[in-house]
């Protein structure tokens, strides 16, 4: 226990004296971790809700749909009941196709006749306000969400106006906007919300003008049995005679649920890889950085006494700490953001959800992969160090290369100067430079994805509307945290090359640069990767979004993608100016001087 409180107590202290480093570092493996976390769990997520969804509102294992409301359609619905293998059922009911006005809004929604007490199968979970009464409506919560209508409101059926009373879900329709099951005569969808009214309510509605569809829904002995419910069924053969009876079974329903979310695995899994590959980045320019430090830091370890695995356990610990504390956040942040998430549409029970066992398990070992992998290298060069050399802590010699040195020579001086940095850590600028082009990547794939037509399910625009606007609205919140990781880190480059630039700044200044162009050489140093990783960028996202897409795909217009290189090569120029001129004012004989920091 002395060992471990001794290398929690090294930890800790270093952490106080660089919390902006450790700040970093945890946000960069946090938004990695939390958009990863989120991708894996969409498809388990959906099941989960569904069955939430169906537990609580006793869901059935069969609807049976049939168009109309005359004699014979009743009497096939009701001949259902009497199925060896059905021992509970409701209705039949009937549902009206119409539309419904809200809020200035208005929707295509199916109208459903409903008991003033539930049945034994379907009986819809009310989240807000009350059940049906006469004279008040309650909406299904993801088409009220649509509308943005609440308890209390006033909605518009067949021109009349009725209060919102309560606002319910239910396991026996598809997520909003797929409420209708079959259109008007058996036919497809168009796709609508469902809104529940007592009987009396309805009446407005019975004219030849507006389509009815009788149902009825049924449980099953044995769910997993429900597929074989169907006309070759000797025993409800006799219902399908002359009437057409649609049967959507539970995993019909359950598989609706997901469709709203086919595109959006993808654009989180691979947004978590863009995020990961600039955390990993991010990680390494702090490990580079720091390389100095922790050298110096090993010889003072060695020096009273430490052994090398002590050593190793104390810089490691550090990162490793760090990582995991990352990771506990960014899956605490997909625990909360999966029910928004995972149920787009708010039409399924969302009380717990969150990454599973395996996703937890996969995240935290990436996590500390990560952290590894970016700061194993100088932890093992600070450990091979001899004590003597780190504790004097000497600067390494540039390499010369005559040819090089003829070629830069007429360069402008600040130029000269960004160059001569670039070529002494030509990996640093490489990986930065992918950092501006992973970005542009993220910015036009959002920017192509923007100016696609909708695209969905032919006959349904409003299914077609609202899956296009949860994958734009993904896509804009992964873009949004690459930019803002990549933002961390050019400030975290900037500043790491700024400090190991002290001595070669000085050197400069004190052979007659100025602070402005050892500063404008301090820019040049980013704004030189930048701009190849800018206009490469471009290029790349247009070739994600078209290995995705078929047929002809739209492009935006040339100047946007142009203005989105220029915006990036200029937040680069105003993220390094001030770490650049805050290096450059530091007095040369301080940055010269044996006894400087």
């Amino acid at each position: 226990m002395g060992r471990v409180l001794l290398v929690f107590r090294l930890v800790l202290a270093d952490v106080r004296r660089h919390p902006a480093q450790a700040a970093m570092l945890v946000v960069a493996v946090t938004a990695a971790t939390a958009a990863l976390a989120l991708g894996l769990s969409l498809r388990g997520g959906t099941d989960k809700l569904y069955w939430q969804t169906r537990k609580v509102t006793a869901g059935p294992d069969v609807v049976a749909l049939s168009p109309g409301t005359g004699p014979k359609t009743i009497r096939a619905l009701t001949s259902l009941e009497h199925a060896p293998q059905v021992v509970a059922h409701s209705g039949p009911y009937r549902q009206y196709y119409t539309s419904l006005t809200a809020n200035g809004s208005t929707g295509a929604a199916v109208v459903q006749v409903a008991d003033m007490t539930p049945g034994p199968v379907d009986r819809p979970l009310v989240t807000s306000g009350g059940w049906v009464r006469p004279g008040g409506a309650v909406l299904e919560r993801g088409f009220a969400s649509a509308l943005g209508a609440e308890v209390g409101d006033r909605v518009t059926v067949a021109g009349r106006s009725l209060p919102v009373v309560g606002v319910a879900v239910t396991a026996a329709r598809s997520v909003y906007p797929w409420a209708p099951g079959i259109g008007p005569g058996g036919g497809p969808s168009d796709g609508g919300g469902l809104v529940w009214l007592a009987e009396q309510d309805t009446r407005a509605l019975e004219s030849s003008d507006v389509p009815v569809t009788s149902f009825i829904n049924l449980k099953l002995r044995n769910p997993g049995e429900a597929g074989a419910l169907n006309s070759r069924d000797p025993a409800v053969a006799p219902a399908f005679e002359d009437v057409m009876v649609n049967m959507k079974t539970w995993r019909h329903i359950a598989q609706q649920d997901f469709v709203m979310l086919r595109n959006s695995q993808p654009i989180l899994v691979i947004g978590s890889w863009l995020l990961s590959f600039l955390a990993v980045g991010g990680v390494a320019t702090l490990a580079a950085g720091r390389a100095a430090g922790q050298t110096r830091r090993a010889g003072l370890l060695k020096a009273v006494g430490a052994t090398p695995g002590l050593i190793g356990a104390v810089l490691l610990a550090e990162y490793l700490v760090l990582a995991l504390l990352a990771d506990a956040l960014g899956l605490a942040i997909a625990g909360l953001a999966a029910p928004t998430v995972v149920n787009p549409s708010a039409s399924l029970v969302s009380t717990a959800v969150g990454p599973s066992g395996d996703t937890i398990a996969f995240t935290t070992v990436a996590a500390v992969f990560a952290a590894v992998l970016t700061t194993v290298g100088p932890t093992l060069r600070a450990l091979r160090t001899g004590t003597v050399s780190a504790l004097a802590d000497t600067a390494r010699r540039p390499r010369r290369r005559a040819w090089l040195n003829r070629m830069s020579a007429p360069l402008p001086t600040s130029l000269l100067l960004g160059l001569r940095l670039i070529a002494r850590r030509p990996g640093r600028a490489v990986l930065y430079a992918c950092t501006i082009a992973t970005t542009l990547l993220a910015v036009t794939a959002l920017l192509m994805v923007y100016v696609q037509p909708d695209r969905g399910y032919p006959g349904s625009s409003m299914a077609t509307h609202a899956r296009t606007a949860q994958d734009r609205h993904l896509l804009l919140g992964v873009t949004i945290a690459v930019i803002a990781l990549a933002l961390v880190n050019t400030v975290t480059v900037t500043w790491t090359l700024a400090m190991e630039a002290r001595p070669t700044m000085a050197i400069a200044r004190a052979f007659g640069a100025t602070p402005g162009q050892t500063a404008a050489g301090l820019s040049a140093a980013q704004l030189l990767p930048a701009l190849s990783g800018a206009f490469a960028g471009v290029p790349l996202g247009i070739a994600l979004v078209l290995s995705f897409s078929r047929g002809d795909v739209p492009k935006p217009p040339t100047w946007w993608l142009l203005a989105a290189a220029v915006a990036a090569v200029l937040a680069t120029a105003v993220l390094t100016a001030v770490p650049a001129r805050a290096a450059a004012r530091r007095s040369v004989a301080r940055t010269l001087s044996a006894g400087s920091p």
